[in-house]
């Protein structure tokens, strides 16, 4: 009954990949998919307005850097924080050493994180409303020492 309505996620096409050996400098933004095997030292930035954007991480692969992208399936090692605005896999070799910021979250045994767990929902914390006027106080000054009519 229920294993019917339950959608599978489909990860778009592999567009980029990152091979086993080779190390890049710099930050990384992409489109569709990008499976690194090898490490990256910078951050991974996926197109914004493209929510089916997905980064895969094999245990081969490492990222000294952040991460914001629609979808994350990681099995290797992220060292910075990671922002998915839709889904994160980790796989049982995961490991996230920063803030994880997530819409739905898929977490195998073995899999760590050294950090916050954030839910997308609880990313924006309510702000009380400021009406731009400050409360007058009287404050006198004797030197460097200030004396409110608290003191």
């Amino acid at each position: 009954m229920f294993g019917k309505s339950k959608k599978k996620f489909r990860s778009p096409r592999i567009t980029t990949v990152i091979g086993t050996g080779t190390e890049i400098r710099g930050d990384i933004t992409f489109n569709d998919g990008l499976h690194v095997d090898g490490v990256i030292r910078g951050d991974v930035i996926s197109d914004p307005n493209d929510g089916a954007a997905t980064l895969t991480l094999s245990e081969l692969g490492t990222i000294d850097g952040n991460v914001r992208v629609g979808n994350v399936m990681l099995n290797g090692t992220v060292v910075g924080d990671v922002v998915a605005s839709n889904r994160v896999e980790l796989a049982p070799k995961a490991k996230i050493t920063g803030t994880l910021t997530y819409a739905m979250l898929e977490m195998a045994m073995g899999a760590e994180v050294n950090g916050k767990l954030i839910h997308a929902s609880e990313q924006d914390p309510l702000q009380l409303p400021f009406d731009g006027q400050q409360e007058e106080r009287d404050v006198i000054t004797e030197g460097e020492q200030i004396i409110t009519p608290e003191s």
